[in-house]
């Protein structure tokens, strides 16, 4: 089967790239370092043709309000018409828990337009609502530094690794499409202060990590609700401490 996968170079896109083609898939990565192109319809046409499912896992270069909302609509509104117009029989689009308790924040806003197109398209479709990835821990305490202090939420979150979500993504595109939702999550939840906390510890990195309930995730503020699974989501296996002794050290 031909699977095109829309974010094909970058951190998941390539784990699920992978994934596929060891199962004897034809799998295109499909990005702007590859010539196919969501924003401006470059290579899209082509790289959709033959095609009999395609997975949504590009993100906005800028979370600006104004800049990631246009990233997803007019991504989502290019890729819906050629997935339409060469016959495309699932749409399997990655999301994120908690989106829609978070409109706050313009990111949520603008993930929850794109999932609105999606179902308004016609394509059957499936939504795959992940938890924050372990990867994404120093960017999460960067965008919380306050010079030497790191103010993030207490709240629960359920991080997982991209790994699992690349299984995760990988198994929903080769089944049937259900046309809603599905969460997955990582083994263990916990506080997202804590978690940074531990995380720039095991870095040595010597900033303080500050407890904070009233410090927004992303523009919006969270309760032990916002960023955790609801009932019966899928788990994967990596926990934090596997996932750091493994992760890709830079030099």
């Amino acid at each position: 089967m031909k699977i095109v996968v829309i974010g094909g170079t970058g951190l998941i896109g390539s784990k699920t790239v992978e994934r596929l083609r060891l199962l004897g898939h034809e799998v295109i990565a499909a990005s702007p370092a590859t010539g196919v192109n969501t924003i401006t319809g470059e290579g899209l046409s082509a790289a959709l043709e033959g095609a009999g499912v395609v997975i949504d896992v590009a993100n906005s270069p800028s979370f600006e309000d104004k800049a990631v909302l246009e990233f997803f609509q007019t991504s989502g509104r290019n890729l819906l018409a050629a997935e339409a117009e060469a016959g495309v029989q699932h749409h399997v689009a990655l999301s994120v828990v908690g989106t829609y308790r978070l409109q706050e924040s313009g990111y949520f806003r603008a993930k929850a337009a794109q999932e609105t197109l999606i179902k308004r398209s016609g394509i059957p479709y499936t939504i795959v609502h992940s938890t924050q990835f372990f990867e994404f821990l120093g960017g999460i305490a960067a965008s919380a530094a306050k010079e030497e202090a790191i103010h993030l939420s207490p709240a629960f979150i359920q991080p997982i690794a991209s790994d699992d979500v690349a299984d995760a993504v990988a198994d929903v595109a080769l089944g049937a499409p259900v046309n809603g939702t599905v969460e997955i999550a990582g083994p263990e939840k916990v506080s997202l202060a804590a978690l940074v906390a531990r995380y720039l510890g095991e870095l040595k990195d010597p900033r303080t990590v500050v407890a904070d309930n009233s410090a927004r995730y992303f523009g919006a503020l969270l309760n032990n609700q916002s960023l955790v699974p609801g009932p019966n989501p899928r788990i994967g296996h990596i926990n934090f401490e596997t996932w750091f002794a493994n992760r890709p050290v830079k030099a």
